[in-house]
């Protein structure tokens, strides 16, 4: 063990800081030259934030000495909060304490108690700059400096505009939208130098807006040459010699059912009824896997990119359009390679009685979108109905189950957030020419259903596999968050009956969206519910999903457009097709997919902000061509400072105090402002007529005015309801985590334990190709499995020895 090693080790298992003098004689250092070693490793270990100083020159961790490391976000305001790698919390930090600090720096703090008992921190160095690069308009001041320009950063949290240096402009012009890279920060005196590296067009060019957000959050627009070079490699069609060894489901009827402007189709689905009364669902995705293979040029840029990016005028997708769009798309009447999750359900209680994995080659029968299954489902459209009068059948079996798997959701506590979603659409400009609501029809919850099922049923099958494996996970809520929910809903006349603190199960949030539907606040209470629980993202660690209520989940669906759905599917093939669960397999997967969901994770969230980032834009776009116009809305949020109202296109905007008629004070407990002579309220839910005042496109912003005073609805004086908290489920004891972050290397069990039979742990083996399957009604996909005489292999335990 080096001597690096050695410092670390000592010092994080004392739980008091040491001294110079206590290290040199546990290291039992003699020399000189081990006593300056030393010194030069702990002034690194200090520098990297591992480790902390007293000053009275002690070293111990940072947990001890009270301090804290990591990295800043900067409010435009002034504040920050340092994020704090392991810990839930963050730290907060006054405008005081930020002086050269930088948004994105890694910092030192110490932490402290404010006066109103809420934890603090007070800078004690910058260890180090988080800024390299970022975006922003080139700027040309007129006057003696004109021969200087700087960069007004798009960022507002980005609170210094750095000067050109003059030979590193690229030709940028008063106006371009460009890339710079910061070659000196600001030190007091001077403001920051910068060289330009990429000239992305001019603030006024279409689409330029969009990109420079693109920019802004680090997406890659292009693909490396050798990406290219990999995917043009990749055939048009699916090779019949990659068929051996895959289940032939080419005669089946299966489906696929997205958007009409859908064109990565990576699920399909089939349904039937089992002689036993059982419906049987299959559940089928693109092998992505077969395609782009592990530590490929194809590989390591999907997983540097990690997602498909949706932005409101272009989708900048995970894999290159030749995959997306061609081979990996299960695009109808031709071969395509599957991975296939068939599961057999009870209607008595929508419980999976039984369930297969196993690759297979698929040729759906129709490309179907979500008009025209709702249509079909509700019988609305005459022409649809005679176009696909064959399946018609089918459909109403899919609906059917879609009602059984949604029933066993609910009786578990799943909350259900039915919000429509808002799409802007634009014109060949750029411009938004409306913003629509796309509200999730009896389709778009079918397909829902059916993903979930397939998701929950590849989760707990690999959980109870004890192997390594990649999960979708969603944490409890903070108590404090949940504590401020409950006042916040008693505030409409629903009060929880709970000890301060208490974890709660999902079906408590259930009926609190129960109690409110249909009421005028329902959208407004939905939306803060949502916003006081954790977010969802990914782990190596089966930790449950709270929303979902369940305690296994996963992304096996999507592996077009998501990195970790192509994990999943590397490691079924590796577990359970190929029967791999030695030690050395097991080994790199241990040590590969906690940073492989970190990175995911993050990938994600890069993805949400500049979705929301781009939708925002031209939202406010949108409003600034309707200056003056008057629209009806909902009170959706009140702050000290005024409060924001909520359009039914989504749209929200602000009402600022000095804009109302009256001096206004905020009451937090009950989130109301009261005015002071007109006594006029207004509280979260209440209906306004307001006016476009202003629009500030580079904060995204919109001020409106009221023109309108609420018109509180009775409904508002109904009679209270009191819902009793259901006490929240204890975690889980078992060998992959159920005890928290800190057992999650447990020792392990002998890999591949199957589940008993008829439950989660068993793998189908494939047929040979070319085989007929008889898909009637009452036999079951999975019979082909039987065909001249091959039998199915028991589970996965049993494969693996058998290849072995």
């Amino acid at each position: 063990m080096n001597l690096r090693d050695q410092l670390l080790e000592m010092i994080q298992a004392s739980d008091k800081a040491l001294t110079v003098d206590q290290l040199t004689e546990r290291l039992a250092l003699e020399s000189t030259d081990a006593f300056k070693e030393l010194i030069r490793t702990l002034n690194t270990l200090e520098e990297e934030g591992l480790i902390g100083r007293t000053r009275t020159n002690r070293y111990g961790t940072l947990a001890v000495l009270g301090q804290a490391a990591g990295i800043i976000s900067i409010h435009q305001r002034g504040f920050g909060f340092l994020s704090v790698e392991g810990e839930t919390e963050d730290v907060f930090l006054p405008p005081d304490q930020l002086k050269d600090v930088y948004h994105g720096d890694t910092i030192l703090v110490k932490k402290r108690e404010d006066n109103r008992g809420k934890t603090e921190g007070v800078l004690l160095k910058v260890l180090k700059r988080g800024l390299s690069e970022f975006v922003g308009t080139y700027t040309l001041p007129s006057g003696r400096l004109d021969q200087f320009a700087f960069i007004e950063p798009d960022d507002k949290r980005i609170n210094f505009w750095p000067v050109v240096n003059p030979d590193k402009s690229l030709g940028a012009v008063d106006g371009h939208k460009v890339v710079v890279r910061i070659t000196k920060y600001p030190d007091g005196r001077f403001a920051g130098a910068c060289d330009v590296v990429r000239i992305i067009g001019h603030k006024n060019d279409p689409g330029v807006d969009i990109l420079s957000i693109v920019y802004k959050h680090g997406i890659p627009t292009e693909f490396p040459e050798d990406v290219i070079d990999q995917a043009n490699a990749v055939p048009d069609e699916a090779d019949e010699k990659d068929f051996m060894g895959r289940v032939d489901l080419r005669n089946e009827t299966i489906f696929t059912i997205d958007g009409e402007d859908a064109k990565d189709l990576d699920d399909a689905v089939h349904v039937k009824k089992l002689d036993n009364g059982n419906y049987e669902l299959g559940v089928h995705i693109a092998d992505v896997s077969h395609y782009v293979t592990e530590g490929s040029p194809l590989d390591v840029e999907a997983f540097e990119r990690g997602t498909s990016v949706y932005l409101v005028d272009r989708v900048i997708p995970m894999l290159p359009h030749r995959l997306s769009n061609g081979i990996c798309s299960l695009n109808p009447h031709v071969n395509r390679l599957t991975l296939s999750c068939v599961m057999e359900i009870s209607p008595q209680n929508g419980k999976v009685v039984h369930h297969e994995l196993f690759p297979s080659v698929i040729k759906t029968t129709e490309r179907m979108t979500y008009t025209n299954v709702r249509e079909i489902i509700e019988r609305d459209d005459e022409a649809t109905l005679e176009r696909y009068e064959p399946y018609i059948p089918l459909f109403d079996l899919m609906a059917e189950l879609a009602e059984v798997l949604r029933k066993r959701r609910n009786s578990r506590g799943a909350i259900n957030f039915d919000f429509a979603e808002a799409k802007v659409v634009v014109d060949e400009e750029g411009k938004p020419a409306d913003i629509v609501l796309r509200p999730r029809s009896v389709a778009e919850k079918l397909i829902e259903e059916f993903m979930l099922a397939a998701n929950e049923t590849v989760a707990e099958h690999f959980h109870k596999m004890d192997v390594p494996f990649i999960y979708r996970v969603h944490d409890n809520p903070k108590p404090d968050k949940l504590d401020f929910f409950f006042d916040f809903v008693a505030n409409f006349g629903v009060h929880i009956e709970r000890f301060k603190g208490q974890k709660v199960e999902p079906k408590t949030l259930q009926k609190i969206l129960k109690a409110i539907s249909g009421e005028p606040e329902e959208p407004v209470i939905s939306t803060i519910m949502l916003r006081s629980m954790q977010q969802a993202k990914y782990d190596d660690v089966s930790l449950g999903h709270f929303g979902l209520a369940t305690d296994f989940y996963t992304h096996f669906t999507s592996p077009i457009r998501r990195y970790p759905d192509l994990i999943v599917h590397r490691l079924m093939r590796t577990y359970v097709f190929n029967g791999d669960v030695s030690e050395k397999t097991i080994a790199k997967y241990e040590d590969r997919l906690d940073s492989i969901a970190e990175q995911a994770s993050k990938r994600e969230r890069r993805s949400v902000d500049a979705e929301r980032e781009t939708q925002a834009l031209k939202k406010a776009e949108y409003m600034e061509s309707r200056l003056g116009e008057e629209f009806d809305g909902v009170v959706s949020g009140v702050t000290n400072f005024g409060m924001f109202i909520e359009l039914p296109n989504t749209i929200e905007g602000l009402v600022r105090l000095q804009s109302m008629d009256d001096y206004y004070h905020f009451d937090e407990s009950q989130l109301m402002l009261l005015g002071e002579r007109t006594k006029r309220q207004f509280r979260i839910g209440d209906a306004v007529r307001v006016k476009v005042d202003a629009v500030n496109l580079d904060e995204r912003t919109i001020d409106f005015t009221v023109v309108g005073m609420p018109k509180r609805e009775q409904s508002r004086r109904r009679q209270p309801t009191t819902i009793k908290a259901t006490e929240g489920r204890p975690k889980k004891d078992d060998k992959r985590g159920g005890r928290g972050r800190d057992d999650k290397r447990p020792k392990r069990g002998k890999p591949g334990k199957p589940g008993k039979p008829g439950k989660p742990g068993q793998a189908g083996k494939p047929s040979k190709p070319g085989e007929k399957p008889k898909s009637s009604q009452g036999r079951s996909a999975l019979d082909l499995k039987k065909k001249d005489g091959q039998k199915r292999t028991g589970d996965a335990k049993r494969g693996a020895k058998k290849r072995r």
